[in-house]
């Protein structure tokens, strides 16, 4: 069995192998990932919950410029997959920070 640091090492790894989402990808294309985005996305698609009306709104709530469809799907998956992902998302603001500033 893989710990969580483990699945969310892969699931980063899958973000930059599949869809190109490196720190330097995040970097310029700050429409997506302006400051602090990744890590409110990773908070909705934590806390959504099919099952709670008050949460149904964080899928409703698209990060600015995301796909509605792919974040959808996001949100869909089981809760140990969406804290993968979220954990991923973390990762992945720290990537963009260090490409932006690489001595801190």
């Amino acid at each position: 069995m893989k710990t969580g640091v483990e699945l969310i090492a892969i699931e980063r790894q899958k973000q930059i192998d599949k869809h190109g989402f490196t720190g330097e990808h995040h970097v310029n294309n700050p429409e997506w990932y302006a400051d602090k985005q990744l890590t409110s996305a990773a908070h909705m698609i934590e806390a959504y919950d099919k099952d709670d009306g008050l949460a149904q709104n964080y899928k409703l709530i698209v990060p600015l410029n995301w796909d509605k469809d792919w974040w959808e799907k996001l949100c869909d998956k089981p809760y140990s997959e969406r804290l993968i992902i979220a954990g991923a998302f973390i990762a992945s603001e720290i990537d963009r920070l260090q490409f932006t500033n690489p001595n801190k």
